[in-house]
């Protein structure tokens, strides 16, 4: 039995509820703060720290032994920090007024006293109303069991016969399942309810990752739902709000979580609108002697002011170690709100976003400008230059929004610095001012991230009036659009409307364009936007009305696949 007697000489006691990032960084972080406190910490699983992130990539093989995602153990904590960690245990009710938690383990229930209590009790995983999801072949990937079994049914299929998987749900944690279930060696399928993956991702770069995933022989069933998953000789067999009926040996089901928030909730502390924690700056609820953080509680974002929860482990870990500070009465750094930002492989792509996207903007009602651009994620003359898919949105006053990027290498390192330029609040002019690091195989003297900054001052000061692929339509019919391209691009497909004058050739051929233009708008576009912006300026000068295309021809197929069936020659 564990002691519940309450004294008043006894050191101050921390209990918390919950390990993995939020908890335990909370732990460890009082463990520093104070040598003399009891610190308690409860998780209701077998298992108090582990890397959940590294749980699809266990699955694929790439991290080869599992006991490498097992970061601690009660025995490891114990003795480098002098934790009280008790696993199995899990925290049924909270009494506010005596400031005791009741436990239950399989052998007894008892109340434990506290002095600060922290809640770290996480996510669940969303069941979606499909009937069908007690089959044995359904799986989700969130903890070390679900690890297990996932790993054991795969194991259990024959190498020489069917190997059928479906993931329901695109996001992060979807699109790593596929990766890996792909490494096993399964034939997947992809089903997402949105109309394009990693709903995150601003729609215009999703085709991308869908052209990545297709690529390896990945289905896509996008905008549709699972409606039934049944049986059929062992095997399921998902059936989709379509009609599509897939069968598979291995589903697993990942389209969300919501906060683990009915502790709290039973215990009368304010929650918010989507069920999180209300906390204060300092992680504090609405009791003074509780704090929480992680998934469970309410955030606020950055940009768009948005609250709510947001599963990622960055936060948590911080939140974790604002409030051990608060607790023990140590200065604390005020909660920031969110940006979001978050990165997943896709095969051989890297997809990142932080911020605000376009569509979470159009949401809030916040004005803003979008701009794009498709770099070298190294100067191009040095071999092996990959080119990375860059979309930021500025705010009219030039303060940067957000920013997502898609590409086979630099992706990260591009995001990065647009986080941290973000959370500095800087502008347009800042990203061209920045002073990042080059040499030949690392980067640019022009570096992606100050190419973005260029670009939002052209747009925001005039210099570079810019129509979208969004417009393409308003755009046939109203303005004469100009391809500035080479004539060799020019072949490999082009819109059937479109007069085709080099760039090189624009100022001699000025009256050719005049007259073709016969008074409309001119929509410029090369593959890139540099050659069309150059154009651009050119045609201004000239005195005609004349928009250039944000991100050209490159981003104008890309948020447009249905221009397959419009276009003149091959398609690039």
């Amino acid at each position: 039995m564990h002691s519940n007697a309450s004294s008043t000489d006894r050191p101050r006691r921390v209990v918390v509820v919950g390990g993995v990032a939020g908890g335990m960084s909370a732990a460890a972080r009082a463990r520093r703060l104070d040598e003399s406190a009891e610190i308690v910490v409860l998780e209701q699983s077998g298992y108090v720290s582990f890397a959940n992130c590294g749980l699809p990539y266990h699955l694929s093989g790439e991290i080869e032994r599992r006991d490498a995602l097992l970061l601690h153990t009660p025995e490891s904590l114990r003795a480098a920090l002098a934790l009280d960690v008790r696993t199995d245990s899990r925290v049924t009710r909270i009494d506010r007024a005596a400031r005791a938690v009741t436990v239950e383990t399989a052998t007894e229930t008892y109340a434990l006293e506290y002095d600060a209590l922290l809640l770290a009790p996480g996510a669940v995983a969303v069941r979606p109303p499909v009937d069908g999801l007690d089959h044995p072949a359904v799986h989700a990937l969130r903890t070390i069991p679900d690890l297990d079994a996932l790993t054991a049914r795969v194991a259990a299929l024959p190498a020489d016969g069917p190997r059928r998987a479906v993931v329901v749900g695109a996001g992060f944690i979807g699109l790593e399942a596929v990766e890996a279930l792909h490494a096993r060696r399964l034939q997947v399928e992809l089903v997402e309810l949105a109309d394009h993956v990693l709903p995150p991702l601003d729609a215009e770069l999703a085709p991308l990752l869908a052209d990545e995933l297709r690529a390896h022989d990945v289905g896509l069933h996008l905008g549709v739902s699972a409606s039934a998953i049944t049986d059929e000789d062992g095997a399921a067999v998902v059936t989709l709000s379509d009609g599509t009926r897939l069968t598979a040996d291995v589903v697993v089901v990942n389209v969300g979580v919501r906060p683990a928030s009915d502790l709290a909730r039973d215990a009368g502390l304010d929650l918010g609108e989507r069920g999180a924690i209300r906390v204060d700056a300092d992680q504090r609820t609405s009791d003074p002697h509780i704090w929480a953080v992680g998934d469970a509680v309410e955030v606020t974002h950055a940009v768009t002011g948005a609250v709510g929860p947001v599963p990622l482990a960055g936060p948590a870990n911080r939140q974790g170690r604002r409030a051990a500070d608060a607790m023990l009465g140590r200065r604390t750094t005020p909660q920031a709100s969110v940006l979001g930002t978050a990165i997943v492989r896709v095969f051989g792509l890297t997809a990142a976003v932080t911020g605000a996207s376009q569509a979470a903007l159009e949401r809030a009602g916040v004005e803003h400008e979008v701009v794009r651009i498709h770099a070298g994620h190294h100067a191009g003359y040095f071999p092996g230059a990959e080119q990375v898919h860059l979309v930021a949105s500025f705010a009219p006053d030039g303060r940067l929004l957000g920013a997502q990027g898609v590409g086979r290498a630099g992706v990260d390192k591009r995001i990065d610095v647009l986080a941290t330029a973000l959370r500095a609040g800087m502008t347009a002019d800042d990203l061209a001012e920045l002073e990042l690091s080059y040499a030949p195989p690392y980067g640019s003297a022009k570096d992606p991230v100050n190419m973005l900054g260029f670009v939002a001052q052209n747009v925001l000061d005039g210099t570079m009036p810019q129509w979208r692929a969004a417009d393409l339509d308003e755009v046939r019919a109203t303005s004469l659009v100009l391809d500035v391209r080479s004539r060799s691009e020019f072949e490999r497909g082009h819109l059937l409307e479109a007069l085709n004058v080099p760039h090189t050739e624009l100022r001699e051929r000025l009256d050719e364009v005049r007259a073709a233009a016969d008074g409309r708008p001119v929509a410029v576009h090369c593959a890139s936007g540099v050659r069309s912006y150059i154009a651009t300026r050119v045609l201004l000068a000239a005195g005609l009305d004349a928009r250039n295309l944000s991100g050209g021809w490159i981003s104008l197929t890309t948020a447009r696949p249905d221009l397959s069936r419009t276009l003149e020659g091959a398609h690039a």
